[in-house]
C-alpha cells in the first residue's frame, strides 16, 4: 500500500479559512502526504462521502496537568474532535515542585480547579521535581491525543519562595531572578510559555488565596523576562474580573510592552464588572494591534456555566451541617435520608457554613439556576425559568422549592447556571467577542472542575451553534469556524506543525457528519483514581478522529490506541 491511511471523498475544510473543497487526504508516517485526487491505496481507508474533513482541533486552555499522568484518554476533550491540548493554564499545576511542598499544590488545585484531593493523592506519581523533569515524565506517556504545557506561576512561586509564597509576601530581587531563570529553563526544555492568575475566586478549598494573586507587575514582568531570555514562549493570564476592566487591561498591556511576547487573557462578559467592561477590552485590543503588540482575548463560545446537583460538588445544601454529615454516603443513601420528613425539616432550618466565601457565594447563586429537565442541553435558557422565579410563583422559598427538585431522577437532576457571557439573556456579547480579529476560542478547561463545570465540549458546541444552527445574520461561515478551532489557536501558541490540512503537516484530522452533530447532557461517572467522580459529555457526529494518522475514535467510540505524545516547543517549530 502506498499510504497508511486515505480519507476519501469528503468536503475538506482545511483550517486556513479558505472555502471548502472536495478532496481525498492521504497520510504516510504520521504526516499528510497528499490532498486532492489520490489514486494510490491506503492500508486503511475511510469513506468521508457527505461529511466534512477538518484538521484536528487545538484546545489552548485546559488543565490536564494531573490527568495526563494517571490515564491515557484525555476525556472529555478527545471525544469532541480535539487532537492537541495546551495545559498549565491559570497559574496552577504540579511542576516545579519539591516533595515537601506537594500538599500545597494539591490543595490549591483542589480549590481552583475542583479536583478532589484524594484523586490527586492517589493518582499523581510525583516522579519529577523540576519542570524539565516533569516534561521528561510526560515524555514517557502514551495518550490518545497530544499534550503541550506551560509553566504555572503559583507552582513556580512556591518552588522559589516556599511558605513566603503562600503568605503572599513580596519577592526579593533574588526571588525574581530565580523565577526568570526557571521560566527560561522550562521553555528551553519544551514548555510553550508561562501562565498566571489575578482572579480572586482562585483559592484553596479552605478559602486561602492562590499564591499568584497579589503579585505586583514587576513580578509578572520577571516571568516575561524568562520568555525573553529563552527568546520564545507565550504568556497567559486571567485578569481580576471584579476589578475595573480598564485598569486590568492596562496591566496586561504593560506586561506585553515589557516583553513584546504574545500574551492572551481570559475575556468574559462578567455581570457587574466595573469600568469599561468587555467592550472596552476589545477597544484596547484594537489599540494594541495598531501599536504592534500581540495581545489576544480567549473567549468562551457559550455562557460560562456551572452545574449543581446532589452528585456534584455543589448544591443548595452542600455546606449545611446536617448534609455534610451524610455527604460521603452513596447517592442512593443520601436520597433516602433526604426523603425523611424529619431530616428535611432539620436541613431547611440550617444555614450554610464554610470558610471559603467563594463557596458560599456560589451556593447562593443557585437561585439563578435553570433545571435541565427535557433530556437536552439548554445553554440559552429563558430567564423567567430561573429557580427563584419558579419558587416565587409556587409561593415557596428557594430552599423549599429546590429540595424536592434535587431528589428527582434518583438524585441525578442537573441545574445549570449561566454565570458569565449571558447578562442580557442572550449570546449577543459572545458573538461580538468571537467576531473580533484579536480573540481566540478558549477557556474549555478540560481536565478540571470535575464536579462543577463541563465545558470541554466547546468545539462541538461552537460548530453546532455558530456554524450550523445560527441565524444568517450571526452565523460564522464554516471555513472561518474551522480555522477558529484549528490554525488560529495553533499559530497563537506556536504549535506550527498542525492546524491545517496541507502536505507535510501533522496528520491530525476529523471526519464529521455536520448535520448529525449533537451534544448530550453531561453525566457523572466514578472513574477517577480512588473512585473519584467527574462529569463527562458525549456527542454524536464524529465519524472519526485521527491523531498522527491513527484513528483514536470511530463513531464516538475509542479505538483503544494511543498515538498521542508530549509536544515540546522546539519540536513543533522544527517539524513545521
Amino acid at each position: 500500500m502506498e499510504y497508511d491511511l486515505v480519507v476519501r471523498g469528503g468536503l475538506v475544510v482545511d483550517g486556513s479559512g479558505s472555502p471548502p473543497f472536495p478532496a481525498d487526504v492521504a497520510v504516510r508516517d504520521g504526516k499528510i502526504a497528499e490532498v486532492g485526487e489520490v489514486p494510490g491505496r491506503g492500508t486503511e481507508e475511510i469513506d468521508a462521502t457527505g461529511r466534512i474533513v477538518t484538521p484536528g482541533f487545538v484546545d489552548i486552555h485546559t488543565h490536564y496537568d494531573g490527568q495526563v499522568t494517571w490515564e491515557q484518554r484525555l476525556a472529555p476533550s478527545s471525544g469532541h474532535g480535539v487532537t492537541t491540548v495546551l495545559m498549565g493554564n491559570c497559574g496552577v499545576g504540579f511542576a516545579p515542585c519539591r516533595p515537601h511542598e506537594r500538599d500545597m499544590l494539591v490543595k490549591l488545585m483542589e480549590g481552583v480547579e475542583d479536583i478532589p484531593e484524594v484523586v490527586m493523592t492517589n493518582g499523581l506519581p510525583w516522579n519529577w521535581e523540576t519542570f524539565p523533569e516533569y516534561l521528561d515524565a510526560l515524555d514517557a506517556r502514551e495518550l490518545d491525543i497530544d499534550v503541550a504545557t506551560q509553566v504555572p506561576h503559583s507552582a513556580l512561586r512556591i518552588f522559589v519562595m516556599g511558605e513566603r509564597a503562600a503568605r503572599h509576601e513580596a519577592p526579593t530581587a533574588s526571588d525574581l531572578e530565580q523565577m526568570r531563570k526557571l521560566v527560561a529553563e522550562a521553555v528551553e526544555a519544551g514548555a510553550f510559555g508561562v501562565t498566571t492568575s489575578r482572579n480572586m475566586m482562585h483559592r484553596t478549598k479552605a478559602g486561602e488565596l492562590a499564591p499568584s494573586l497579589h503579585s505586583q507587575v514587576d513580578e509578572l514582568c520577571a516571568l516575561m523576562d524568562g520568555l525573553n531570555q529563552a527568546d520564545a514562549g507565550v504568556f497567559q493570564m486571567i485578569p481580576a474580573p471584579a476589578n475595573d476592566a480598564e485598569e486590568e487591561f492596562a496591566i496586561l498591556r504593560r506586561i506585553a510592552e515589557h516583553g513584546r511576547r504574545p500574551l492572551s487573557f481570559t475575556l468574559l462578559d462578567v455581570p457587574g464588572q466595573p469600568g469599561v467592561g468587555w467592550r472596552g477590552m476589545l477597544r484596547g485590543l484594537d489599540r494594541a494591534r495598531e501599536d504592534g503588540l500581540e495581545l489576544r482575548g480567549q473567549v468562551a463560545p457559550r455562557p460560562v456555566g456551572m452545574f449543581f446537583g446532589l452528585d456534584l460538588s455543589l448544591h443548595p445544601f452542600s455546606s449545611h451541617p446536617s448534609y455534610r454529615a451524610i455527604a460521603d454516603r452513596p447517592l442512593e443513601e443520601r436520597v433516602a435520608t433526604m426523603r425523611d420528613p424529619d431530616f428535611r425539616a432539620k436541613l431547611l432550618s440550617e444555614e450554610p457554613e464554610d470558610s471559603n466565601p467563594v463557596t458560599l457565594a456560589l451556593i447562593d447563586a443557585f437561585r439563578a439556576t435553570h433545571e435541565w429537565d427535557n433530556g437536552k442541553p439548554d445553554y440559552e435558557p429563558v430567564r423567567d425559568n430561573r429557580i427563584e422565579q419558579r419558587a416565587r410563583d409556587a409561593g415557596l422559598s428557594v430552599a423549599e422549592f429546590a429540595y424536592d427538585l434535587l431528589l428527582k431522577n434518583g438524585g441525578n437532576q442537573l441545574f445549570y447556571l449561566p454565570a458569565a457571557n449571558y447578562t442580557e439573556g442572550n449570546l449577543g456579547a459572545v458573538r461580538e467577542m468571537l467576531g473580533h480579529p484579536d480573540t481566540l476560542v478558549g477557556l474549555a478547561d478540560g481536565g478540571a472542575h470535575y464536579g462543577l463545570i463541563c465545558d470541554a465540549s466547546f468545539p462541538t458546541y461552537f460548530l453546532q451553534r455558530w456554524a450550523r444552527d445560527a441565524d444568517e445574520n450571526e452565523r460564522i461561515p464554516l471555513a472561518e469556524a474551522v480555522a477558529e478551532l484549528t490554525s488560529r489557536p495553533a499559530a497563537a501558541v506556536r504549535l506550527l506543525d498542525r492546524g491545517r490540512i496541507a502536505k507535510g503537516m501533522k496528520a491530525d484530522l476529523n471526519v464529521i457528519d455536520l448535520d448529525a452533530l449533537n451534544l448530550h447532557v453531561p453525566f457523572v461517572a466514578y472513574d477517577l483514581p480512588a473512585g473519584g467522580k467527574r462529569m463527562h459529555q458525549t456527542a454524536d457526529g464524529y465519524a472519526a478522529t485521527i491523531v498522527s494518522g491513527v484513528v483514536i475514535n470511530r463513531d464516538g467510540t475509542p479505538t483503544g490506541v494511543f498515538p498521542g505524545r508530549l509536544v515540546r516547543r522546539a519540536q513543533a517549530c522544527s517539524a513545521a
